[in-house]
């Protein structure tokens, strides 16, 4: 099939390339040159595991282009995605305003019908926002689909290639048989139903998994109070078929570009239609707070006072395998340790750059690596679970640390890391594993 797709960004670039590797012939837009410049030169603007190899390859092979060339590639093309970004606005709410220039640009370049799916996240009803959009601006038939997407950072390429399923919202047969057969090759589970139904899935489904995070780390600072384990709990909670295993494992919360950007996009629809979603509000406060628990345990470790100590930070990005920062729990938590006083070593093996655009300079040294961002810190926190993190020495940490506390904010050690070591553990629902306290480093 021959498919255009506007916009380069996470969701677009990723599924463009992977659109060409199934056998299409694949057009990626983007407005930005220098984008466009890096990607005809084979390099890829973000960091995604085996996207570049699948990039290059298809570009070889005359499946995949890219260009600025909006027009050409709509005319050129049967079916046009739009993927472009859909940020929050200060209230909440989906800002469409690329989304509606994407509809008019494509509205002025049809050259005959088209299937026009639009694949970023939007607000029920957007869809037929974008069909008015462009009838206003064109005789040319076309048929709406919704196409959402339910891709992972750091696993995109995974979870294209072989999708947990395909939603499909389409108010045309012919229009969903099409999309229908160009997902086949994917997977057989592919699910068709009305437009606005589609649109709410996608919301619905991120509001549901960012609940299940909230919740296990709700659990877990209970299991902190009662002297019980988070982890034992969660896996035995995941045994049950109802609940399952993913997204009970406790830390300091979610980040990313997708969920609190949609939780907060489906509060505000929500309100549209008078209905105050109280359960979603209180997911998003128990993120919001839970970040937070790092730094008090910090304190309380330091009783109180983190001015003049020097604090390791392992782990910029939200997740691993990202190198995406937005919403990163790790930028309230360096601003927090800086104002109270405390230096900050940084260290993430993808995420600096990133990180240093979007925080600034003020308070963190940079380092290249994770001993030498432990060197001489009075405490290492631990953010993001790079692989390089949880497969540290211990024990060669420890004697660079000053004093040996560790605070892990995603769980990932286990009693036999620490064997052999006097590390001071401190961990998110595990009290039983707490190897230290305040009176011990005292003697340090």
């Amino acid at each position: 099939m021959n498919i255009a797709v506007i916009g380069t960004g996470y969701v677009g670039l990723v599924s463009g390339i992977c659109y060409a590797e199934l056998g299409n012939q694949v057009i990626c837009v983007d407005k930005d040159p220098s984008k466009i410049d890096t990607l005809q030169n084979g390099g890829i603007p973000i960091y995604e595991p085996g996207l570049q190899e699948l990039s290059v390859k298809n570009m070889a092979a005359g499946q995949l282009i890219y260009t600025s060339d909006l027009h050409r590639a709509v005319q050129q093309s049967d079916i046009v995605i739009i993927a472009v970004g859909t940020p929050s606005l200060p209230n909440g709410e989906a800002d469409l305003s690329y989304i509606d220039q994407a509809a008019a640009e494509i509205a002025e370049a049809m050259n005959g019908h088209k299937i026009i799916a639009v694949k970023s996240t939007v607000p029920v009803g957007t869809n037929e926002r974008v069909g008015e959009r462009i009838r206003s601006l064109t005789s040319e038939r076309f048929d709406s689909v919704s196409l959402p997407e339910f891709l992972r950072e750091g696993s995109a390429v995974q979870d294209t290639l072989h999708p947990d399923r395909i939603v499909i919202g389409a108010d045309s047969e012919r229009a969903a048989d099409t999309i229908a057969r160009l997902h086949r090759p994917l997977t057989d589970r592919i699910v068709v139903t009305d437009i606005r139904s589609a649109e709410m899935l996608k919301y619905a489904s991120n509001a549901f998994l960012a609940t299940k995070i909230s919740f296990i780390n709700e659990i877990a600072n209970i299991c902190e109070k009662v002297g019980a384990d988070v982890t034992r709990v969660a896996e035995g909670m995941g045994y049950d078929n109802r609940i399952g295993h993913s997204f009970l494992k406790a830390g300091i919360g979610y980040g990313g570009s997708c969920f609190p950007k949609d939780t907060r996009a489906l509060i505000q629809i929500a309100g549209h239609v008078d209905y105050e979603f109280k359960l979603l509000r209180a997911v998003v406060e128990v993120n919001r707070d839970q970040r937070f628990n790092l730094i008090r345990k910090l304190e309380e470790v330091f009783d109180g006072n983190l001015a003049g100590k020097t604090i390791a930070v392992w782990g910029l990005a939200f997740k691993p395998n990202t190198d995406d920062v937005r919403e990163s729990p790790a930028l309230e938590i360096i601003q927090h340790l800086v104002r109270s006083g405390a230096a900050v070593k940084a260290y993430d093996p993808i995420a600096i750059p990133n990180f240093r655009s979007a925080y600034g300079e003020n308070g963190v040294s940079w380092c290249d690596g994770a001993l030498t961002a432990a060197s001489g810190a009075d405490a290492v926190c631990l953010l993001t679970e790079w692989d390089e993190f949880v497969h540290v020495d211990m024990r060669r940490l420890e004697t660079v640390l000053r004093k040996p506390v560790v605070i892990d904010g995603r769980n990932v050690y286990k009693d036999e890391d620490l064997a052999g070591t006097a590390i001071l553990y401190y961990s998110i629902g595990r009290p039983s594993m707490n190897r230290g306290a305040k009176e011990e480093l005292t003697t340090l």
